[in-house]
């Protein structure tokens, strides 16, 4: 699958989600199989372009190419600067953010609330392609309720616009994360556009992922929740898609390992004070379903420094009975 010049190893994407798919998390998501990763949406208001946690969000130095970028606003000409700044600090793909279901962002007029407003989705898709001499992609939903799917609309005015792939969430924003993903209207957009189709939404296991790709008919597929805490996830459905054979559960020492490399980047990445506070997600998603991961968790949130997180992931995956991990489907961890 190619996303302009780009082409991709495989067709298995990691989804933006603010908070979580930083720079240590889409390279190591990238190393475990996945074929592309987007960043965490930056503002496009030029005034929080150079904050802390702009700046941050959009460094991709050492990642694997290609480099994506997703922005968010509701302002045409303020997203196409934005693309444009990234692009100077190297993006290599722009992505435009009309997906988000989250109060915060929707209460500015700006990801999913877009969906609403397809004269102003218009305008936003043709400033962002104009500006820019990169490839431009659009995430979106299905629409903004029930009553309200213009997904083929958007899709349609979008592949007219010059946007080269699409990925559809298969909600819409009413729905947040509720209920199931639908993806009769996923199937609907690939079969009415030429450009390619992402499938999105609760695509937890390799056999979901075969379903959906067959369902809908989409290019690839893109997975989120799913790979928070399992960023193996990518392999193990890469393998499952090409062979029809389920890999081995991981390892406990290569668990082990891999969250060692992933916390020691992590702390690179932030500095020992932010590094040791934001990865306290990061190592609960990776024990909520072990034995004794939930206790651990609690005592893990009260340290402060990053040796002594080490050392107590080390110890607690040392006490881990049996070779292999055993996880909670995560339709059940949703569900609870």
């Amino acid at each position: 699958m190619h996303i302009g010049p780009y082409q991709l190893r495989n067709k298995l994407f990691v989804a933006p989600m603010a908070g979580v798919t930083d720079r240590p998390f889409r390279q190591l998501c990238k190393e475990l199989g996945a074929g592309y990763a987007v960043s965490e949406m930056a503002a496009s208001n030029p005034k929080l372009w150079e904050t802390e946690k702009s700046t941050r969000r959009t460094n991709h130095a050492g990642e694997m190419e290609p480099k994506a970028v997703q922005i968010a606003g509701a302002d045409p000409n303020m997203l196409a600067d934005c693309a444009r700044h990234n692009v100077d600090k190297g993006a290599q793909i722009i992505d435009i953010n009309m997906g988000c279901p989250v109060k915060k962002v929707c209460n500015a007029w700006c990801g999913s609330a877009l969906l609403q407003h397809e004269s102003l989705v218009g305008e936003i898709l043709d400033a962002v392609v104009r500006a820019v001499d990169v490839p431009v992609t659009l995430k979106f939903r299905t629409g903004w309720d029930r009553a309200n799917k213009n997904a083929l609309s958007i899709a349609k005015m979008a592949e007219a616009a010059g946007i080269q792939m699409l990925t559809l969430h298969g909600r819409t924003r009413a729905d947040g994360y509720k209920g199931e993903a639908e993806y009769a209207t996923i199937a609907a957009v690939k079969a009415a556009v030429r450009i390619p189709v992402v499938a999105n939404g609760d695509i937890s296991t390799p056999e979901k992922a075969k379903y959906v790709l067959q369902a809908t008919g989409a290019d690839a597929i893109m997975i989120g929740r799913a790979a928070q805490g399992r960023p193996w996830i990518f392999r193990e459905i890469d393998h499952f898609l090409q062979t029809g054979q389920h890999l081995p559960p991981p390892l406990i020492a290569e668990v082990k390992a891999l969250m060692d490399s992933h916390l020691r980047a992590h702390y690179a990445f932030y500095g020992d004070y932010l590094g040791v506070r934001t990865a306290r997600k990061h190592i609960g998603w990776y024990v909520q379903d072990l034995l004794g991961g939930e206790a651990f968790r609690q005592q893990m949130n009260l340290l402060t420094s990053c040796e002594e997180q080490l050392d107590a992931v080390s110890r607690f995956f040392d006490s881990q009975a049996g070779e292999r991990l055993q996880y909670r489907p995560f339709e059940e961890k949703i569900a609870a």
